[in-house]
């Protein structure tokens, strides 16, 4: 009782987690590949209006909301509560995904019909799910409980943690997955993530977690392997399912179709829903490319607008041409300029930031201090990534900016608005979720 949001999970309608499913190498795969469908229609990662990279897009400066949605309109206002319907959803998704990766861990671990081999590479995966989905919980909501379990007795009474035991637990498993992963991919689409996405997401929560040297490790690993990655000279090309530049995607439902960035963020006319907001659009420099090939002006008789053209196809083509990109290797590039500006090796983390400068089409940026250089890397990281999964909220927050960037354009805005309320519903189900964060 009381524990449903851990436990109580749908079972998928072919029955993927029944007790026989791991004594099958196909069924297996199956448990796991539904993990990722799972994600990709429902997570906090999910390129849907209730993916993290509308919802903070919306509660950032990056996007315009026109639409009267309650949970949009309140990430957009700056009015989320307790009680804000579809709060609790974003949250009870999140571990019920990690429900099906422990049970997939769980599964492995007692399989005795598996061959070792792919019991390494499913468990590797699950650890890699659990961690990016508990990466996301905590940058949200702060402390918050790390469920490693399928046992409700455990669950039912789960306390939170502190931020840094999360990433301790989160660079645990993380590492443990990088081990246990082949560093081939399973698949030529790369929608199963291999050893190499392990260490990609293991340099981002060293860089959250403060360990500079070691993210820039981390990054490094993943930067040296050129005969899996590759740069791609041509912007319009990083966003095509096909490219080098990318660690781990998610594949769409069926053949034929794209993502749902595409579907949500494009627009032909007026605006349906959002735009990118003024904020975004000054922030390109001069001769930046990426304004030209990643946004793309809207002129009606109502006005002029812009919408994200990472993503360009809206609806169904012949075959899929585009997959949401999770992760990609312009990440690693600013990942390791970050760590090694803060490590002060200014030249090095200098060399990392003009790369990606130049091939947006930019010159060398001319940052000379500590400081400046943060701060030029924090505007690289604004036009790099916007729209994407909520990048620009976080490195707000990370950078202690997020008070100076949306005093003036949130109404109400508080320092405690940096995380968001727990529902309601949890507390009620589950007092040792107690106390609410502050300010709610």
């Amino acid at each position: 009782m009381g524990c449903d949001n851990f436990t109580e999970t749908d079972l998928p309608s072919t029955q993927l987690y029944s007790s026989a499913v791991f004594e099958d190498r196909n069924t297996a795969i199956a448990a796991m590949v539904d993990i990722y469908a799972r994600i990709r229609e429902g997570s906090l990662m999910s390129g849907k209006t209730s993916g993290a990279g509308y919802r903070l897009g919306l509660y950032a400066d990056e996007l315009n909301w026109y639409g009267s949605t309650e949970i949009q309109s309140s990430f957009y206002n700056n009015s989320v509560l307790p009680v804000t319907s579809g709060l609790s959803t974003m949250w009870n998704n999140s571990y019920s995904q990690i429900y099906a990766a422990n049970a997939v861990i769980e599964g492995v671990e007692h399989s005795s019909a598996l061959q070792e081999v792919d019991k390494r590479q499913l468990k590797g995966e699950a650890l890699f799910v659990r961690a990016l989905e508990h990466f996301y919980i905590t940058n949200l909501w702060g402390d918050v409980p790390y469920i490693t379990s399928t046992d409700y007795r455990i669950n039912s009474i789960v306390s939170r943690m502190t931020q840094e035991e999360i990433y301790n637990h989160l660079i645990e498993d993380l590492t443990q997955a990088a081990l246990l992963m082949n560093e081939e991919y399973s698949d030529e689409e790369r929608v199963r993530p291999n050893s190499f996405a392990a260490h990609a997401l293991l340099a981002r929560v060293y860089l959250y977690a403060g360990k500079w040297a070691e993210a820039s490790a981390e990054a490094s690993i993943v930067l040296n392997e050129t005969d899996l990655y590759a740069w791609v000279d041509n912007l319009d090309s990083v966003f095509l399912k096909g490219s080098r530049t990318t660690i781990f995607q998610l594949k769409p439902k069926n053949e034929g179709l794209n993502t749902d960035e595409g579907a949500n963020y494009v627009f032909l006319g007026n605006p349906p829903l959002v735009s990118l907001s003024q904020v975004l659009m000054t922030s390109f420099e001069e001769g930046d490319l990426r304004k030209f090939f990643w946004t793309k002006e809207v002129a009606t008789n109502n006005g002029v607008w812009y919408h994200a053209n990472k993503y360009k196809e809206r609806t169904a083509t012949g075959s899929s041409m585009e997959y949401s990109i999770l992760l990609r290797l312009s990440e690693q590039y600013l990942i390791r300029a970050e760590a090694k500006a803060r490590l002060g090796q200014i030249q090095t983390a200098l060399e990392d930031l003009n790369f990606i400068r130049h091939a947006a089409g930019l010159n060398n940026s001319s940052a000379l201090t500590q400081n400046d250089i943060l701060l030029a890397i924090l505007r690289e990281r604004q036009v790099e990534f916007f729209t994407e999964y909520g990048h620009r909220f976080m490195d707000l927050k990370r950078f202690d900016q997020l008070d100076v960037a949306l005093d003036a354009v949130k109404p109400g805005w508080d320092s405690t608005d940096r995380l968001l309320p727990i529902p309601e519903t949890e507390l009620s189900l589950n007092p040792n979720l107690e106390p609410q964060n502050p300010g709610y």
